[in-house]
């Protein structure tokens, strides 16, 4: 008998039962911290922080909802907003797509520049422009700029008429995001971007700010964003030895009779254009997407209708949306509500385009803020490679979406 308990009972085989024992007691005594657990705790501590008017929503990748607290809740967007004005413009004007500005001359010598919306025109185009021309032409004698390809003025809810740049006005022939940049240099006010110059018509509108140094935003009183716009083409076209005679003003071209001599194409494709857009949450690009959608489905002039149009029909027809309330494409107004649940939607039709937003780490992501809104949506990587999609919306004041997200991360993650 002791023979055959020697045999069995090895005493490699009593350590590895005593361990055994130890560990059930140990687990017994003191429970491991499930996942169960661990994910309780976590939803306890999201819903602290997600109060009656704020909405937060997790999914797997299968679209399996892991955490929601108020998901159908309509709520202010703020600028995760330009998530779908991305997506319509990706429908409508395709990820290919460049913007163009044309250049025609005209039977009495002027030189005429049509506009198209091109969110991304700057003093850098102007020059290439002008050195494209350099040789092929020595003068003209009015420079004729036709805005007509968007409607004139268009009101963006929202938008104030402040100096700040995300107030700056939309239009169809526009440079440098319809700002400049200045500062102070030894008391003279000189332009902060070496690449464009301070014109008269600048300093006036620095004068009138009260600014020493920072942005100014044109306005379209007087068509100054499109007459600014060519007074910046006649500059670069004098440093090129190209004089323009006469005056530069507003009109049209004539596509039957005007010869076409340039056409511009913009540097950047759409999907670069969002990328830019994510990344630096421009309205002023936001908005000529939506408005460029408009001219694109219902023909120009291109406005603020057409365009919500073009985006709602978009939203009801392709993404199957039924709760989403927009009254522009940048998230700058209060009256656009969207509910965590339609941005998931949108989260999921826009996971091909993911790599166009801002990413830190395993996060994909864009944010919104205005006073009292802070709002996040995107993707997070799990270990395993799968993209989780998230959404965060407080319209409380005083809270901060990336506690929520740092909720996610540590239970979900």
């Amino acid at each position: 008998m002791t023979a055959i308990v020697k045999y069995f009972l090895t005493p490699q085989k009593l350590g590895r039962m005593l361990m055994l024992l130890l560990a059930a007691f140990f687990f017994a005594v003191y429970p491991a911290d499930s996942s169960a657990g661990r994910l309780k705790n976590a939803g306890k501590q999201l819903d602290s922080l997600i109060a009656q008017n704020d909405a937060a929503l997790l999914t797997d990748a299968q679209g399996n909802i892991l955490y929601q607290k108020n998901a159908t809740k309509a709520l202010v967007p703020a600028s995760v907003l330009k998530i779908f004005t991305a997506l319509t413009a990706l429908y409508y004007l395709k990820p290919d797509y460049h913007f163009v500005t044309d250049f025609y001359q005209d039977s009495q010598g002027n030189l005429k520049v049509k506009g198209h919306g091109d969110p991304s025109f700057t003093s850098e185009d102007l020059l290439e422009i002008s050195e494209t021309m350099k040789g092929r032409f020595r003068h003209f004698n009015d420079l004729i700029l036709d805005a007509a390809y968007f409607q004139t003025p268009i009101v963006i809810p929202g938008r104030t008429l402040s100096n700040n740049p995300y107030d700056a006005p939309n239009g169809a022939l526009c440079v440098n995001f319809n700002t400049v940049f200045f500062k102070q240099r030894n008391g003279v006010t000189v332009s902060s971007e070496t690449q464009t110059p301070l014109l008269p018509i600048a300093l006036k509108r620095i004068r009138q700010s009260g600014l020493k140094a920072g942005r100014i935003t044109f306005s379209h009183d007087h068509n100054e964003i499109t007459l600014y716009t060519g007074l910046m083409l006649r500059f670069f076209l004098s440093k090129k030895n190209i004089k323009i005679k006469g005056a530069v003003k507003i009109g049209r071209i004539d596509p039957e009779r005007d010869t076409l001599i340039l056409r511009r194409r913009s540097k950047f494709k759409l999907t670069q254009v969002i990328s830019r857009l994510l990344e630096y949450s421009n309205n002023f690009t936001a908005n000529q997407l939506l408005i460029a959608c408009g001219a694109k489905a219902y023909g120009a002039p291109g406005d603020l209708t057409k365009g919500l149009k073009a985006a709602r029909v978009f939203a009801r027809d392709v993404l199957k949306l039924k709760n989403l309330q927009i009254a522009e494409g940048s998230g700058i107004s209060r009256k656009n509500h969207v509910t965590a649940m339609t941005m998931l939607k949108i989260l999921n039709a826009f996971e091909p385009y993911r790599n166009l937003m801002r990413h830190r780490g395993r996060e994909f992501y864009k944010t919104g803020s205005l006073t009292g809104v802070k709002t996040r949506a995107g993707y997070l990587k799990a270990d395993n490679g799968q993209l989780y999609r998230f959404v965060v919306m407080l319209n409380t004041p005083g809270k901060s979406a990336g506690a929520a997200i740092k909720k996610f991360k540590n239970g979900w993650l």
